[in-house]
């Protein structure tokens, strides 16, 4: 080393510590790039995305070659650090112990915390290059890199810890999934990315959340007169209808009105023409989940099935449509019935009937009732007071002030939601 000035070994010192900061950038860009983003680069055909993510599918053999690198290059540069000390200062302690300290600084910020920030931040910009050299780097120095890999598999076995597969650790459940979605707002659309959540959540939700409740289901009983038939069937606000014999236990079918308009206009309904004009019906068990259900209707080509419990009693009603719109959202407008199940007052409130579903509520008023017991607001009503209200009484389901307005037939007929104020403030209900 006395053949070479000062000032080449000093060029050579920072050339040291440029290469070990270039190796700490790679090993940190490679272990902070985004695995999926990865596959897909690589997917579409880009070289240095294809050479890294064969790296990181032997990740024990690529932090080898690098810390094998970096510790050879800063072991010189400690070395040359000691030269470059002598030959200034002489071999004095106090001339060592400051060249250790400057050394270890400029370690520490040009070849450690700088390329390990710069790596972290800009993974793709970094690992893809670093992986032209890194992995010709791997294939010259493999012996050794096997050699040093062989004592840390024995580690690791002493230790009874065994690392995951490949690409196993970076699999993603479906709670990371919901929770990449929903911090998505600025790649998605937000209708995009409610669709997206809503998918995941189908595995969650089931039939029973969705369907119409039994006592809301227009159906027609087939033992009527002929008359009233024909005035159910042309007044329908529904393309399929619920047939029964006398009981709406004894269900008999489903009815398409398409298949009797002409029977409409003729002088008198047949009962028998209507009934070799139902199809059979469909019934699914409670508790199915909705993506289940949806893969039942596309495969048996059906839109409309009946929920029944483990006894085989009727429960409600579910179609494609209830099914699509948990997905996407409501797209068709209800049946006019009256002042429909939920309305909005000129005070702000809303007015709702006791039978409509919770999850509708929470989706089109933006609330947060609880979704793991009873299924509707007359449900959750009634288990909240223990009993059947009166007109007139209140309560709060959470922060949500409610109003019982009507009562009928041991259930909650009519309820008025007051909607919590933005600054957390619940408006309360007028006292009676």
């Amino acid at each position: 080393m006395e053949t070479f000035s000062i000032g080449t070994l000093f060029g050579l010192l920072g050339g040291l510590l440029f290469l070990s900061g270039c190796f700490s950038a790679s090993e940190t860009a490679m272990m902070a790039i985004n695995r999926y983003r990865l596959r897909h680069a690589a997917e579409t055909g880009h070289r240095g995305a294809m050479l890294a993510q064969a790296l990181l599918n032997q990740t024990d053999k690529l932090l080898g070659v690098i810390l094998l690198g970096n510790n050879l290059i800063n072991i010189a540069a400690a070395t040359l650090a000691t030269i470059i000390s002598i030959r200034l200062f002489g071999e004095s302690d106090l001339a060592l112990s400051l060249a250790t300290l400057l050394l270890t600084f400029l370690v520490l910020v040009f070849s450690e915390v700088t390329p390990k920030v710069l790596g972290a931040s800009y993974p793709e910009r970094v690992a893809y290059p670093a992986a032209y050299v890194l992995t010709p780097m791997l294939k010259l120095a493999y012996p050794v890199v096997w050699f040093v890999n062989l004592f840390v598999q024995g580690i690791l076995w002493l230790l009874r810890i065994k690392p995951p597969e490949p690409g196993l650790g970076s699999r993603l459940g479906v709670e990371e999934l919901r929770t990449i979605v929903l911090e998505s707002s600025g790649v998605l659309p937000r209708e995009h990315q409610r669709v997206l959540v809503n998918l995941l959540e189908l595995e969650d939700i089931t039939v029973d959340d969705v369907m119409t409740p039994r006592s809301q289901i227009e159906s027609i009983d087939i033992e009527d007169e002929p008359e009233r038939l024909r005035q159910q069937i042309a007044t329908s606000h529904h393309t399929r209808l619920v047939v029964h014999a006398g009981s709406p236990d004894n269900l008999l079918g489903v009815l398409h009105v398409r298949r009797v308009l002409h029977a409409l206009a003729g002088e008198e309904l047949d009962p028998e023409t209507l009934k070799e004009s139902l199809e059979a019906p469909y019934f699914i068990p409670a508790g199915t989940p909705l993506f289940t259900q949806l893969r039942n209707f596309q495969s048996g080509r059906r839109r409309l099935g009946l929920v029944v419990d483990e006894y085989g009693e009727l429960q409600g009603l579910v179609t494609l449509e209830d099914l699509l719109e948990e997905m996407v959202g409501e797209f068709t407008t209800q049946a006019p019935s009256g002042m429909g199940y939920l309305r909005q007052e000129e005070d702000g409130s809303w007015l709702a009937e006791g039978g409509v579903l919770l999850r509708h509520l929470n989706r089109k008023l933006g609330l947060s009732l609880p979704l793991d017991g009873p299924k509707t607001l007359n449900g959750l009503l009634l288990e909240q007071f223990e009993d059947i209200p009166e007109a007139g009484v209140s309560l709060k389901l959470g922060d949500v002030p409610v109003e019982i307005v009507q009562t009928q037939d041991r259930a909650v007929k009519m309820a008025r939601i007051y909607l919590p104020a933005a600054g957390g403030v619940s408006p309360e209900p007028p006292s009676t």
